[in-house]
């Protein structure tokens, strides 16, 4: 916040921030004749989308007082935007500006009276936001001045000797030094401690608490050849610290982060160990082979030049042993020392020696996120014994620019990146092989910061450090930095590269690393050359799938084009005359299919853009010491290659390799925005013919997730969370929880984990007979998994939790795995348990369900035999059918189906399905409660089920509790079940026994909830914002109940919610969110089940969430409304409607043996029967003869498209909003004639209607409905258009 104030005027605090796209109608109002002398005739919105930076100020009104857009090259038709800086060296001195440091304006408006104060406000506010920037230019057509309140800011050009200057325009600068000035860094004097403690006590007093008031000045006057102590100072007035020393731990370092990529921070030896030896010798007391954890493909090592296996992600760091304190800190309690961050196993680690380490983590099944992979373990370093970076950094000129007094750096290749082409899991969890440590022979290269400190008014300067503090360790090649986990990152540290963390690692902070060589300014992007191959061979050497990628580099070099004609575009990254970066990129063919499958819509405004300004990444391979440069690479590529977007796509592990072929993982991902999925219509080709949507909108494809980055992203930093975030279960609220996290565009969670029992669910390929063994939510389908890609952005821990550590925070996986937390979300849900035998004794007289020895309703404890086996994901549908294939299908024997849920239902079709005769199915359905209805709650459904299973041949029983196994003999295997009902009791033999009884909540999961003393009354028990007892601690799902004082114990919390910070996200640390998925959304208000029934049949229900209540007793209800049936369930195409009292659709039943579109059909729900083309008249009139055939019309389509839901709050807000002050809205109008009748009269009705019309809101209406169809055309062109008839 500032003030500006106008010639004789008021006075007006503004603030600045950057542009949005709904500013352009009041920023085209502050417009003026001088504007366009300037800029010429301009497309507001064009210009602020395509813009890098653009800025806007607004007052406390949010009125506009002023804006500027910023580009990466001049607006002049006299230059090409790749081809500038020559443009510009022809008649100006511009050797030091370069494209990393330079920006152009290309548009500048304001209020006339405050013109002046918000074009030095606008300057000002761009080189802070921009650190790297130190020219911004101003071109002007030739014969215009900039007008007044520019030209105070802006000068001319200094030409060179004997030049004429452009022909068609004049050029001006504004250069950093005049508004935003590099800090003067020096060595600190004692005497700078007055000025320094206000900045150290407005930041925190934990240190002078700790060490006294005058800490700083003992830390200042200790200083000596390993310890230093340096300043920034403004006007001779100290405003940073900083306090560094040569002693680092290297070796606890390299024990708990991936320092690979950096050579262990240590100078190169040749006694360094890099490699794990190929013959290990075991240790004395080895376990057995098949005790160790196998290595699975999907673990492979990550590159050829490194042996040592990718591993997890995360962890923290310490320097000499000692926690380094950063004044930019959290609260007190945040900066104590937290638990180990990491995952870590309590195996016992093996032994360091001199030929290397490998520690027995057998027990560690971790899985790390792919947006990092290219920072984990590998044996390539940056330095190598030949020539090591020994270059001395000169102070930073004016200008920022740093130069090498000595010789250039030897900048390596960047680390392995293992890509996603691993095969999908098996039946068991990948298990990571056993980790080797590098050994690191040679002396430390490192230093490290102790402290640091800056006023918040320059911490944007905070890199003029970074210069000055080389030049103090001269032999020293690296800074390192760490931080506690909840300290926010601050703006020195996105200078610097963040450290993978090991596992296991005992250190509670994030480790951050900074090269020399990052201070080299020639960082230059250019069109790559058949010289560069070399240097691009070498870069990539550890990159898994190189061999594409030089591939096609080769194909550039020889045609630039692909064979079939394809244009390929190549740029290289170049620092020293040495290749430290490459891309490869192709137009993006599909930009059709991209805007109609993805919400890419959310980024950019897609009318302008032009087909061929979309770009497609296949590779992208950036040094790691260069990777704060990787937004700047990113929007140099579309500067060079004349783009506006880029695309990127994550295919799934199971997808053809043909495919995964065309793409290398990259390592500018987490630069890129995840792009959420659309939910599509399912069209009636054949109805619609030629007026369906184009090939390129409805065709099929392989799914894949998308990751996007456009000129507005390039100069918009991202919020870093690095508060380690654990959800426990993969449930659909977890998953939810966790994509919400992920799709959050503006910030980015480092520390993200998931504990599951399998993984990821989506990892495995689609089987239609293992996907259909269990009844479907459609919260998540399986394609769903694909489109989103969690697996880029979270961290999989394979266990399951077995005990919670509130004081220490961390979670015990079964097997002793820690995983600590600082936030941690309990979304394990409920699952099938294998059931308890009531232990009665069918052998007495009289024995029924009413003289049960046991509740037939409770616990099973202990392990249950073999063969009794429950599903509750794909990973136990696959395992259980791969045992029925190999085990029961071509033997003899009998399998029992115990349960009454949909599951069971759909466990028998899937069994028949498999080959399995009818006649050895027993399906045993046990009695329900009382006043409870069955899964279908349809009398006729449930008949034609059972029509069906009599028909396939399976034996019914129903109404049996299970008694015993075996006849109460026990074993581990069961051989034969008893069961008791009202009358006689039942003995089945069986080879089998899949129990579908009943969901509870996990055994080990509530025996970890409760001995962590979290509130658990028959549920984990939640406030209203779904937190615990402990503040750390929340859940949502069937896990969960609402605390006894909101008296809702019937209220099954389904969803998670959104919950908005307590505080600014700058003092938090941590947004707590519960995601909620648009899918997900939906289901708040509805209860979706889909599944495939006996004989083949389809099933559908979508449904309100309430308490349940039977078919028949819902119906005599006086406001029940009325059902709707065309079909039958005998004839294969039953299709039920319940139309509410408000004439809303509030029940879906199809019962058809034709495949049912229940992506179009769930849009039905909620949606008033006028929206349907009035169903209920027609329907009344005998029009509608099958509500089939009647949804597949295509007037309805418009219904089914995914934004149809927000043209209906539209049309809502038109009621809502008054036409005039003086005048009532039609909303006000109804409740107030409400308020009298609830019935209204034809003559309210007429007044209603008339005043509809009158008022404008019937054109309002219609003009949003032509919009709505108009913008959507792309999916709905089988509508006329005004002009077409």
């Amino acid at each position: 916040m500032t003030s500006i104030s106008s010639p004789g005027g008021p006075t007006e605090v503004i603030n600045a921030r950057r542009t949005e796209s709904l500013d352009a109608p009041r920023i085209e109002q502050l417009s003026t004749s001088s504007t366009e002398q300037l800029f010429g005739r301009v497309n507001v919105v064009s210009v602020i989308e395509k813009a890098n930076l653009a800025v806007t100020l607004c007052n406390e009104q949010d009125d506009i007082l002023g804006h500027a857009a910023l580009y990466d090259y001049p607006n002049t038709t006299e230059a090409d935007q790749a081809e500038w800086q020559q443009w510009l060296s022809q008649n100006y001195d511009t050797a030091n500006c370069t494209p990393l440091n330079s920006l152009f304006v290309h548009y500048f408006v304001a209020r006339k009276e405050y013109a002046h104060g918000c074009a030095q406000e606008i300057i000002r506010t761009i080189f802070n936001a921009v650190p790297d920037l130190h020219f911004c230019f101003l071109v002007v057509p030739q014969g215009v001045f900039p007008e007044p309140a520019l030209s105070a800011i802006f000068k001319p050009m200094d030409k060179m000797e004997d030049a004429k200057g452009p022909d068609g325009c004049s050029i001006f600068v504004s250069h950093r030094h005049e508004q935003a000035p590099v800090l003067h860094v020096r060595k600190a004097r004692v005497e700078d401690h007055d000025d320094l403690t206000p900045i150290f006590n407005r930041q925190s007093d934990v240190l002078s608490t700790k060490y006294g008031d005058y800490f700083l000045a003992e830390l200042i006057e200790a200083q000596d050849d390993n310890n230093h102590c340096v300043i920034a100072e403004v006007e001779g007035t100290a405003v940073g610290f900083m306090s560094i020393s040569n002693e680092v731990n290297t070796s606890l370092l390299a024990e708990c982060f991936e320092l690979g990529p950096f050579h262990g921070l240590c100078t190169p030896h040749p006694d360094d160990i890099l490699e794990p030896p190929r013959e290990p010798t075991p240790p004395p007391a080895v376990p057995e082979p098949s005790e160790t954890a196998p290595t699975t493909a999907d673990q492979r090592p990550s590159s050829a030049a490194s042996q040592a296996s990718a591993k997890s992600k995360r962890s923290e760091t310490a320097m000499t042993g000692e926690t380094s304190e950063a004044t930019k800190e959290a609260p007190e309690k945040a900066a104590a020392p937290s638990p180990a961050p990491s995952v870590t196993g309590t195996p016992q680690a093996g032994k360091r020696s001199s030929k290397g380490s490998i520690a027995d983590v057998s027990e560690l099944k971790v899985k790390p996120k792919l947006s990092e992979a290219h920072m984990g373990e590998s044996s390539s370093s940056l330095l190598s014994e030949s020539s090591r970076a020994t270059s001395v950094m000169s102070e930073a000129s004016k200008v920022g620019s740093v130069k090498s007094a000595a010789s250039r750096a030897e900048l390596a290749p960047p680390t392995t990146a293992p890509d996603q082409r691993s095969p999908s899991p098996g039946l068991e969890p990948p298990f990571l092989p056993p980790r080797f440590t590098p050994v690191y022979k040679g002396g430390s290269n490192a230093f490290c910061i102790h402290l640091f400190c800056i006023d918040e008014r320059f911490e944007m300067r905070s890199q003029d450090f970074l210069p000055y503090i080389f030049s103090l360790f001269p032999e020293k090649d690296f800074v390192v930095m760490t931080v506690p986990h909840l300290v926010p990152e601050f703006p020195l540290l996105q200078n610097f590269v963040r450290v993978t963390p090991r596992v296991p690692s005992i250190l509670a902070e994030e480790l951050y690393v900074f090269h020399r060589a990052g201070l080299l300014k020639d960082f230059v992007v250019r069109p790559a050359t058949s010289e560069d191959t070399s240097g691009v061979e070498g870069l990539v050497q550890s990159v898994e799938g190189r061999e594409q990628l030089l591939k096609d580099l080769q194909q550039y070099n020889e045609a630039r084009r692909d064979p079939d004609g394809t244009e390929i575009q190549t740029y290289v990254a170049v620092s020293q005359q040495q290749v430290v970066g490459v891309v490869i990129l192709r137009r993006e063919e599909n930009v059709e299919y991209i805007r109609s499958h993805y919400n890419v819509e959310d980024f950019i405004y897609y009318n302008h853009h032009a087909r061929s300004e979309h770009g497609h990444i296949h590779h992208l391979a950036l040094n790691p010491i260069f990777q704060h440069y990787s937004k700047h690479f990113l929007k140099e590529v579309l500067r060079l290659s004349h783009k506006s977007c880029l695309y990127y796509p994550i295919y799934p592990p199971y997808a053809p390799k043909e495919m995964l072929a065309h793409h290398s993982l990259i390592t500018a991902l987490n630069e890129m925005v995840p792009v959420r999925a659309r939910r599509q219509i399912v069209y009636p080709l054949e109805r619609l013919g030629i007026n369906a949507p184009s090939h390129r909108v409805s065709k099929q494809q392989e799914f894949y997730a998308v990751n996007h980055i456009n000129r507005k992203l390039t100069l918009e930093p991202k919020v870093t969370i690095n508060a380690r975030i654990v959800v426990v279960g993969a449930s659909d609220v977890g998953l939810s929880y966790l994509e919400t996290l992920a799709f959050c565009p503006h910030l980015r969670f480092n520390n993200i984990t998931l504990v599951s029992t399998h993984g990821l669910p989506g990892e495995m390929a689609p089987d239609s007979l293992r996907d259909n063994l269990l009844g479907k939510s459609h919260c998540y389908l399986h394609e769903d998994h694909s489109l989103s890609s969690l697996r880029s952005w979270v961290n999989v821990v394979f266990g399951k939790m077995v005990a919670i550590n509130r004081q220490t925070k961390h979670v015990i996986v079964a097997g002793g795995t820690k995983v600590p937390y600082d936030h941690l979300v309990l979304c394990t849900g409920q699952q099938y348990q294998v059931p308890a035998p009531t232990e009665a004794d069918i052998n007495q007289e009289e024995m029924t369900n009413a003289t049960l020895p046991n509740n037939p309703h409770r616990r099973f404890l202990g392990e249950g035999p073999r063969n009794v086996m429950t599903v509750n994901d794909s990973h136990d549908a696959a395992s259980m059918l791969h045992t029925l294939r190999y085990d029961f299908l071509n033997t003899e024997g009998q399998l029992i189906v115990y349960g009454n849920t949909l599951d069971a239902y759909t466990c028998v079709q899937t069994v028949l399905a498999l080959g399995v005769d009818g006649s050895r199915i027993h399906l045993v359905e046990p009695p329900l409660k009382p006043h409870e209805p069955t899964c279908f709650n349809n009398p006729l459904v449930e008949q034609g089920v059972r029509n069906e299973l009599s028909q396939a041949g399976v034996l019914m029983h129903s109404g049996y509790f299970l008694a015993q196994w075996n006849d109460g003999m026990g074993g581990d295997l069961v051989q034969s079940a008893c069961f008791t009902s009202k009358a006689e009791p039942l003995r089945l033999e069986c080879s089998f026994f899949l129990s579908f009884f009943q969901k509870m909540v996990d055994y080990d999961a509530f025996k970890a909830v409760n001995d962590a003393c979290l509130v658990y009354d028959g549920k984990l028990v939640i406030d209203s914002t779904f937190h615990t007892n402990d503040s750390c601690i929340r859940a949502a799902g069937p896990l969960t109940k609402f605390a006894r004082r909101y008296h809702a114990d019937q209220c099954c919390l389904c969803l998670s919610v959104l919950i908005p910070p307590p505080q600014p996200i700058e003092n938090t640390n941590l947004i707590c969110l519960y995601g909620v998925h648009e899918r997900y959304l939906n289901n708040l208000v509805s209860r979706f089940d889909e599944a495939v029934l006996p004989g083949g049949v389809n099933y559908v229900h979508v449904g309100k969430p309430n308490v349940k209540v039977s078919l028949d007793t819902y119906m005599s209800s006086g406001d029940y409304g009325r059902e709707l049936i065309t079909g039958s369930v005998e004839g294969g195409d039953f299709f039920r409607l319940h139309i509410n009292q408000y004439r809303t659709v509030e029940t879906i039943t199809c019962y058809s043996k034709q495949p049912i579109e229940n992506t179009n059909l769930i849009c039905l729900y909620g949606v008033h029967e006028r929206y349907l083309n009035n169903l209920v008249s027609r329907f009344d009139e005998g029009l509608i003869k099958d509500f089939y055939s009647y949804f597949q019309e295509p007037w309805c389509l418009a219904i089914f498209h995914d934004r149809f839901s927000d043209f209906r709050h539209e049309v809502r807000e038109i009621l809502l909003n008054r036409p005039t002050t003086d005048e009532e809205s039609l909303e006000e109008q109804v409740r107030q004639m409400i308020d009298e009748d609830l019935v209204l009269s034809k003559e309210q009705r007429r007044h209603l209607v008339d005043n509809f019309k009158d008022s404008g809101a019937k054109r309002s209406v219609e003009t949003r409905l032509l919009s709505y169809l108009s913008y959507n055309y792309y999916h709905l062109p089988m509508y006329a258009k005004p002009g077409m008839v």
